[in-house]
């Protein structure tokens, strides 16, 4: 009989749970003012983006300099959701000085990490912030420290650092990368400035997840890994699986999984991204075990 096991922390994360509630809140409030519309995605998953459409909240494409997408829904929004990946300072005044009301739905753990960037720009510290350069998370967090970061993504990025060695220098990173090159990274750094100060700012649910999908790939063997492809921390938690398990595949729906992926195993993993919905998941999770036990 073929044993499935699903991750402890697949789905939703805490802080795009909340992002979601709050929309939810939003839909079903007659006080909200209307039209409501969302700047960007609210989570990077589109079976999420659509349900808060079906609620009768847009999107609105970031497409063009963030002032002139302002401007343009002057008159035409009643109110704004900022999504949970967050972003920069100016975008708040710009949202009130167009008489439309604001709704934050940011991740906290995501604005620790804005607040630390401003306030280590304030006190003229060289920031570096390890993550991906054209994240919206990334951008924001770049945004409140005064868009003076260096932004390292990778080895390249790493090679080519070249800071002022008479400043002090601060690390922060992207909530949800890669943990092991976040550390690697802040060690090569600390190694070429002394002067610097290591916050760590991977998000704890973030570090839960990589170590356990390590710790199922290496254990199964099948991994299947749950998400969106716009998702950066689903396509990580593949990579990992990837890396420690090469039987680990990466679907987005139920439909896309492949009978002969699971061709003479006795376990599966599933693991989900933290923008996920449960709903997704049980799908699969429901062709998995229809699929195995074809196979017995």
């Amino acid at each position: 009989m073929t044993k499935i096991t699903l991750s402890k922390y697949a789905g939703f994360c805490e802080g795009v749970a909340r992002a979601y509630e709050m929309v939810e809140k939003l839909a079903a409030d007659p006080n909200v003012r209307r039209p409501i519309a969302v700047l960007g995605s609210l989570v990077h998953n589109s079976d999420v983006v659509a349900r808060v459409e079906a609620m009768g909240i847009k999107k609105i494409n970031i497409d063009r300099p963030i002032d002139e997408i302002i401007s343009s829904l002057k008159g035409k929004i009643g109110t704004l959701v900022i999504t949970a990946h967050g972003m920069g300072p100016k975008i708040y005044d710009m949202i009130q000085g167009a008489g439309i009301d604001i709704v934050d739905t940011t991740c906290p753990r995501v604005i620790k990490v804005q607040r630390l960037a401003k306030a280590f720009y304030e006190r003229n510290t060289q920031i570096v912030i390890v993550g991906d350069c054209k994240h919206s998370e990334v951008r924001g967090i770049n945004e409140w420290g005064g868009e003076s970061a260096v932004l390292i993504e990778d080895q390249k990025g790493l090679d080519n650092l070249a800071l002022d060695e008479k400043r002090p220098v601060v690390v922060l990173s992207q909530t949800t990368q890669n943990e092991d090159f976040v550390r690697y990274a802040e060690e090569e750094i600390a190694k070429k400035y002394p002067d610097t100060t290591i916050m760590n700012s991977i998000c704890m649910t973030t570090h839960d997840r990589q170590k356990e999908i390590r710790d199922l790939a290496a254990q199964k063997d099948v991994m299947i890994v749950i998400g969106s492809l716009e998702s950066a921390n689903s396509n990580r938690l593949f990579q990992i699986a990837k890396s420690v398990n090469p039987r680990s595949y990466f679907v987005q729906h139920s439909e896309e999984l492949k009978k002969e992926w699971f061709n003479g195993c006795s376990t599966i993993g599933i693991s989900a991204g933290a923008s996920t919905p449960q709903w997704i998941i049980e799908e699969v999770i429901k062709d998995v075990e229809s699929i195995a036990i074809s196979e017995q």
